[in-house]
């Protein structure tokens, strides 16, 4: 996958092309509402065609000009029939101020507050109905401050003047978005002062059509809206792999050495320490970093190791591959190593050759084309919208240091022949815990994205799992494991179903970073022990077999179920076997 995320195509292109998908069977799928108070012309088509870039198939709900009230007010309106998985909800500024937006200075400092206050419960009040009849995601656009004031330079004299009445309504929506965990507040405030008040508004076009978004800026807008759709599906990107030579340094430490390249001091030297900065800060986030690198070994590992303006070191890379193979070679090897699907990959290379090298081999990896000028490298890294998530948990921000920890142990086991010993000198622990509101966002993430090790692989959102939670037929719980080498975080999930002395297992899964080290086992032992004290009967569990997830294939065998019909089932009057290599907490 190739991507220019400097520059968009026209939007007449975009409604050329959107005429001529091709839909695919194995895409995914999803539909989308879009809701206004104003003409938002091409974007429909836009989202169409970015979404079959993404394989996936779009299906749009364009709600009727300014009728957003009424569609969401009203509980058999066509957007509910519809029902979108992600509605965005685009209101402007002159809308939700009306009158007051051409004439704010007709009242007083205190009415002016009591109309932010009556907007703000209009608007909140639009949002509960949705969220009544819907569980489903919304994103709500803030609101653009003018740059305009009839105060002109003594704007900000007043107490309580114009711009301030927009950024306090901003301030309320962003309050109440972090309340409410299906609500999300897209800044397009931001996204106007990004590009340009002048450039997003075009005077013409909104007296031509009440059209308040430039009809050159809307793809850019598609792109930015793109973030909430490929983080709904799960496509968003977790792992960048890097090149060393003029990518994280400028020059070629085998010819130029320790001390020739350009890494700090010099303009080009600053731009690849900046360049550093922000990967640093996606790295603190949770996306994983991998080196793939021809070079020799020694000369380069000592420039990340001393470097005195080296901001990236060895401890923050997941995976280091700096040899002399072919690069596709080095990236399969990066994948098996790390366990993380191609398709969840992002690599940075200054060299075309290698560029089209890993397009050719890897088409689901998304090759960013590198300008030869060091100082856009962080312009481009800021333009990619791929690593943004809906919701981040603690494991998720801790991503890239357990996976770097995941290196220690797979070198630690290299240098230790028996499988057996390098597991009970792992030391590992598995903390097991009941759902609670912390948990919930990782239990509901866990379901939602992990395939392999997943012996139903049943789906369930954040507001489902509170629900089943508070349902005292049900039991859910997740596991938490650690080593010597450091936390890996909840990387395990069980839901049971509760018919009096019949237990179901309805979803049992694990993380793909924890498999193989009787973490499986062990967690199950301590469900059919449980089952066992609480006087079930029959402990059954369901196996539904998918493309991805044949690792959990003969699991449930291994552990002693028979299959009946449909089921398996666990005879609880035979002794349960757990693991004797760790240990279980609770």
């Amino acid at each position: 996958m190739k991507i220019n995320y400097m520059m968009e195509k026209k939007l007449s292109e975009y409604i050329t092309m959107s005429k001529n998908i091709q839909i695919k069977e194995n895409d995914k799928k999803i539909k989308i509402a879009i809701l206004g108070s104003f003409t938002l012309k091409g974007l429909d088509e836009c989202m169409r065609v970015k979404c079959s870039l993404k394989n996936t198939q779009y299906k749009s709900y364009i709600g009727n000009y300014n009728q957003y009230n009424q569609e969401i007010l009203e509980e058999n309106s066509e957007l509910y029939k519809f029902d979108p998985d992600l509605t965005f909800l685009v209101i402007d500024t002159r809308s939700i101020l009306g009158k007051i937006f051409d004439n704010p200075y007709s009242v007083s400092d205190e009415e002016r507050k009591h109309i932010v206050e009556e907007k703000f419960d209009e608007l909140r009040n639009i949002i509960s109905v949705f969220q009544k009849n819907t569980r489903k995601k919304l994103v709500v656009f803030n609101f653009q401050i003018p740059s305009f004031s009839p105060n002109g330079i003594i704007e900000n004299k007043s107490e309580f003047g114009f711009h301030k009445m927009v950024n306090e309504l901003n301030n309320l929506l962003e309050k109440l978005g972090k309340e409410k965990s299906s609500l999300f507040v897209f800044d397009f405030n931001q996204f106007v002062l990004k590009h340009g008040q002048n450039n997003v508004f075009n005077y013409k076009q909104f007296f031509l059509g009440d059209i308040h978004i430039s009809f050159d800026f809307i793809p850019y807008l598609a792109e930015d809206l793109m973030t909430y759709v490929k983080s709904s599906l799960g496509l968003n990107k977790k792992c960048i792999v890097l090149d060393l030579d003029n990518t994280l340094w400028g020059g070629v430490v085998g010819e130029d050495g320790f001390n020739g390249i350009e890494l700090g001091h010099t303009p080009n030297g600053r731009a690849f320490v900046e360049f550093q900065k922000r990967l640093l800060g996606l790295w603190q986030q949770g996306i994983i970093l991998a080196i793939n690198s021809k070079n020799n070994f020694d000369d380069a590992i000592k420039v990340i190791k001393e470097h005195p303006n080296m901001i990236l070191r060895e401890e923050h890379f997941a995976n280091i591959q700096i040899n002399w193979n072919d690069k596709a070679i080095n990236l399969k090897k990066i994948t098996d190593e790390i366990n993380i699907g191609t398709s969840s990959m992002v690599f940075f290379d200054d060299d075309k050759l290698n560029q089209e090298r890993i397009k050719q081999e890897f088409p689901e990896i998304l090759t960013v084309e590198l300008s030869n000028d060091p100082s856009e490298y962080v312009k481009i890294l800021e333009e990619l919208n791929d690593f943004d998530v809906l919701h981040r948990t603690e494991e998720d921000a801790k991503r890239g240091k357990m996976y770097a920890q995941e290196r220690k142990r797979n070198e630690f086991k290299n240098e230790v022949s028996d499988l057996n010993k390098f597991l009970e000198q792992l030391d590992i622990t598995v903390k097991i815990e009941n759902s609670n509101e912390f948990l919930i966002p990782r239990i509901s993430q866990l379901t939602l994205k992990t395939n392999q090790f997943n012996l139903t692989t049943r789906r369930y959102q954040e507001e489902e799992i509170r629900k089943i939670s508070d349902d005292n037929s049900f039991k859910v719980g997740c596991a938490q494991v650690s080593d010597k080498f450091g936390d890996n975080g909840i990387t395990g999930v069980y839901i049971i179903k509760k018919n009096d002395d019949v237990w179901l297992l309805d979803t049992f899964l694990l993380s793909c970073r924890v498999m193989g080290r009787g973490v499986e086992d062990a967690v199950l032992s301590h469900i059919l022990k449980d089952a066992k004290n609480n006087g079930v009967r029959e402990f059954r569990a369901e196996f539904i077999p998918t493309e991805k997830n044949k690792p959990s294939e003969n699991f449930l065998t291994d552990n002693g179920f028979t299959k009946k019909g449909d089921l398996w089932v666990f005879d609880l009057e035979k002794s349960i076997q757990s693991p004797t290599h760790l240990k279980i907490v609770k």
